[in-house]
């Protein structure tokens, strides 16, 4: 059954596909920069750039989970969206928000944001990935509490189900745990052990029951297994998540001033956080396995299975290669990670939003259960397209990685850090190349929202 107030979800999935290609166009600048020093300068400097890939990426994530909430909720709790209006007022407040935050980042000096936007006030910018200035902070926190309030007063009225609440207990801790980021203290010590309070507990704590709750929702959708076998599933993998994610937290925490038991605390737990992810894996092939009718769209189920295999690589086993104390020593902040942190994130995240937007999108486009077989296939090729790629891009950044670790880190006669860029050069070539067929995946991925039953340009 569908529910009028689910359309104003195709507000946001329509922002969120914009933005991530945002993203994506500022990560082939950046992976160009990272050959060509002076490529755009002094237009859009390297750190610049940076800023703006990840800010994009964090930003269109939000838009993809708020979506999924405003689809799946009302369908989960067979009742009425409480105020679609108030969600539509702060669509547009978090989009306008949004957008002139980034347009400050590459037409302002970050030092004259800072003074522009009164951040000496409550000072809490010029923290990596939580540089957004107050007064946007303030915003967002705004628009996630009439969210909250939204969702939270749908469930009140309607049915309870075990993913309604996992969705809404992790949508919760998104919120509360991005309190932190207005904790700023000036030892940097302190500033980076309550920093990861924002960054390690939302994507490898909190965002993991968000996910969890949209792949059960997709899988329940389009397999027709039991609720309550999936939801048994459902309540295994969140736990493992939370006591291995929560606690991990540790493995942020060896090098940095802490408690020397951090390395042990950290090391353990950290290379636990595989197994709920590798049950994810067996979870979404055995509800695919053991379904109960072939739904017509097929590439929904692709991107739900797909999701599940790339967080494991991704999260799960690159995250295991760093994670332990004695080899996180050296690989930390090195190329190690950033392959780690592409692919952890493209696969637990990036593909379990692709994956609501795909089953969600003809049905809010009035297009039955699934687009034309045609665009399926355009879609199917914009999946391995991009799949594959993230998958080189991550093979290359460990290469360079590990290289990096050698000649700078680990050899008895270590070479400077710019020496070694030099080095590595040959990796950030075909990275970047990588990253250019990714952006026409992504492309592609668009396009398919237009290519109707005979393969034309859609009208509609």
């Amino acid at each position: 059954m569908q529910y009028q107030s689910q359309s104003v979800a195709k507000l946001y999935f329509i922002a969120a596909i914009g933005l991530f290609l945002g993203q994506i166009l500022f990560g082939t600048v950046l992976g160009a920069q990272y050959i060509w020093g002076d490529f755009l300068f002094p237009a859009i400097p390297f750190n610049v750039a940076r800023m703006v890939h990840t800010n994009l990426l964090i930003v269109w994530l939000l838009f993809g989970f708020m979506g999924a909430a405003y689809y799946l909720i009302p369908e989960e709790s067979e009742t009425e969206l409480f105020s679609p209006v108030l969600a539509i007022l702060m669509f547009w407040v978090f989009l306008a928000a949004g957008a002139a935050t980034i347009l400050a980042y590459l037409l302002v000096p970050y030092a004259t944001l800072a003074e522009l936007t009164m951040n000496d006030l409550l000072p809490t910018m010029g923290r990596e990935f939580l540089e957004q200035p107050t007064i946007t902070k303030i915003g967002i926190v705004v628009v996630a509490l009439s969210f909250l309030f939204n969702i939270g007063m749908t469930m009140l009225k309607g049915r309870k189900t075990v993913i309604s609440m996992i969705m809404f207990i992790g949508l919760t801790g998104l919120a509360v745990f991005f309190l932190f980021s207005f904790v700023n203290p000036s030892n940097l010590i302190e500033d980076k052990f309550w920093w990861w309070w924002v960054v390690h507990l939302w994507v490898e704590g909190v965002w993991e029951l968000i996910m969890g709750a949209i792949l059960a929702f997709v899988l329940i959708k389009t397999t027709g297994v039991d609720r309550e076998i999936i939801e048994k599933w459902l309540y295994i993998i969140i736990a493992m998540s939370l006591i291995t994610g929560l606690i991990g937290t540790g493995h942020h925490y060896y090098w940095i001033g802490t408690p020397e038991y951090w390395q042990w605390w950290g090391s353990i737990f950290s290379a636990m956080e595989p197994i709920p992810f590798f049950m994810m894996v067996l979870y979404a092939f055995n509800m695919v396995n053991q379904r109960k009718r072939e739904h017509p769209n097929k590439v929904a189920v692709l991107w739900a299975q797909g999701c599940a295999v790339m967080a494991f690589l991704g999260a799960g086993v690159w995250g295991f290669i760093h994670t332990l104390a004695p080899v996180n020593y050296y690989t930390h902040g090195t190329q190690v990670t950033a392959a780690h942190g592409h692919m952890a994130f493209y696969g637990a995240y990036v593909m379990i939003v692709l994956a609501i937007i795909s089953y969600a999108m003809p049905l809010l486009r009035g297009r039955a259960a699934a687009n034309s077989n045609k665009a399926q296939v355009v879609e199917m090729w914009a999946f391995w397209l991009m799949t594959v790629s993230m998958v080189f891009i991550t093979l290359f950044l460990t290469a360079a990685g590990v290289l990096q670790v050698w000649l700078q880190r680990y050899t008895e006669t270590p070479m400077g850090f710019m020496e070694v860029q030099d080095k590595l050069q040959i990796f950030y070539m075909m990275r970047e190349i990588a990253g250019i067929v990714f952006l026409i995946g992504l492309g592609v991925y668009i396009y398919s929202f237009f290519v109707d039953s005979d393969g034309e340009e859609a009208t509609a």
